[in-house]
């Protein structure tokens, strides 16, 4: 029984000593990090990815050309610019979750719209950029346009931003000649002018609402005049 309390006692001294160690090489200005790079205690044993909303993991992590040989110390700068490279990614971050996790946060390009390409509707985001998201595989529910209109499509964004529920009814957004534009929602069509901010169309909402409580359907909702919306109704 002594030697085994003996025994119980070296080994708590050694724990206490190697953490010591690993502390203080934590806290030394620059070459700590190194030192510990060559333990097989911070190897990589885990990725985990934050943020994310249409990017597939698997996507950073073959982007990251990490394994299970990389120590967590290794640049963290050059696995973000690796990340950064992705078409689908806005800024990304990465930090240490020791001893052996990396945390890579991402903001994406989130898509807007959908327009017709070459094999059917493909997802841009607010730049009019195509994003290499496959609709056949990932559930994606978004207005359509004709092509690319940047205007258009900063609107949209303003207006998923400012009133999530409105965006996600509306199917479909196009110019109409000069400066009008033209929705389609579930409840009506709505009329405006390219210039109209996010706020200005949330307008409709209330008007919806009174159409509604006094049972009558508006097959047109026009918001080209100065603080009015008309109801042109069937």
């Amino acid at each position: 029984m002594t030697r085994l309390l003996a025994i119980l006692r070296a080994l708590r001294w050694r724990v206490v000593a190697v953490a010591a160690a690993v502390l203080a090489l934590l806290v030394a200005p620059w070459w700590g990090p190194p030192l510990l790079a060559h333990l097989s205690f911070f190897r990589v044993r885990q990725v985990e990815v934050d943020g994310r909303h249409y990017l597939q993991p698997d996507d950073v992590l073959r982007r990251l050309r990490i394994d299970t040989s990389t120590s967590v110390w290794t640049d963290l700068d050059v696995l973000e610019r690796r990340v950064a490279q992705h078409p689908q990614v806005r800024t990304v971050t990465i930090e240490r979750d020791l001893p052996g996790t990396l945390v890579v946060h991402i903001t994406e390009k989130l898509p807007i719209a959908m327009v017709p390409a070459s094999g059917g509707l493909r997802p841009v985001d607010a730049d009019g950029r195509f994003l290499p998201i496959d609709p056949s595989r990932t559930a994606i529910d978004l207005p359509v346009m004709a092509k690319p209109d940047t205007v258009l499509l900063h609107l949209l964004a303003d207006v998923r931003s400012a009133n999530p529920a409105l965006f996600g009814d509306i199917s479909d957004i196009r110019r109409t000649g000069g400066t009008d534009i033209a929705l389609t929602l579930p409840t009506a069509n709505v009329r405006a002018l390219a210039s109209i901010s996010a706020r200005r169309l949330a307008d409709i909402i209330p008007v919806e609402a009174d159409l509604a409580r006094r049972k009558a359907r508006a097959t047109e909702l026009d918001l080209r005049f100065r603080d009015q919306v008309i109801a042109r109704t069937q």
